[in-house]
């Protein structure tokens, strides 16, 4: 796959990988419609087409990451339909098969708030969790009967919750990949407000990457 990265757009790395083999593992129908919501480059959106989906709508708010996604799918020869603004507003009234999310979730001071464009690809708030909220309230009209909502978080932002959250709201919501790696950069400058927060126990420096699935099933 060919995958312009210009500065300024989350760079795909290991939780972009992990997502990427739920989303193989799963099994897309072929013709199903595809949200990839925090796209980036598009890399989620680029697979979705990859495997079949006849449609697919890739959103983000960064205008840097909404030009590379359509360069990208131009490139790799693949139809993406690149929006740019917030995945609610622009989806708004549609449902789809498959929705795939990488949304920022490394907890951050308040202070970290002002921290530039480039940081809103991974800044959620001093618990992590602002973008994955919304994704959970969101979830149930975003998808169709008997579609899938796979994302991927940090251990750091309580997978329980996002668990739970899922749930309550009507799906049916698992666990399905992990992987353990070493603190980044921004965590690893963070890892002293991390341990002061109580969100890491002392001299922790690695995290745990998980994929939930959520499913809509249909009675």
């Amino acid at each position: 796959m060919i995958l312009l990265r210009p500065p300024g757009v989350y760079s795909p790395q290991g939780d972009s990988y992990l997502l990427r083999e739920a989303l193989i593992s799963s099994a897309i129908p072929q013709g199903a419609r595809a949200l990839d919501a925090y796209t980036g480059t598009g890399v989620l959106a680029l697979a979705a087409a990859r495997l079949g989906a006849a449609e697919v709508c890739a959103v983000d708010v960064s205008s840097s990451a909404v030009v590379a996604a359509r360069c990208n799918a131009r490139l790799n020869r693949l139809r993406v339909t690149v929006l740019r603004g917030d995945f609610s507003s622009c989806t708004a009234g549609r449902r789809f098969d498959v929705v795939t999310a990488n949304p920022p979730y490394v907890p951050c001071p308040a202070a970290s708030a002002t921290g530039g464009r480039r940081a809103r690809a991974w800044d959620a708030g001093e618990d992590g969790r602002f973008h994955l909220d919304r994704l959970c309230a969101a979830a149930p009209r975003l998808l169709e009967p008997n579609g899938m909502l796979l994302l991927v978080q940090s251990g750091l932002c309580r997978p329980a919750v996002t668990l739970r959250m899922l749930c309550d709201a009507g799906l049916k919501a698992s666990v399905v990949a992990r992987h353990r790696q070493s603190f980044g950069p921004v965590l690893m400058s963070r890892a002293p407000w991390l341990e002061e927060q109580g969100l890491i126990p002392a001299g922790q420096r690695e995290e745990e990457l998980v994929v939930i699935r959520a499913d809509r099933v249909s009675s």
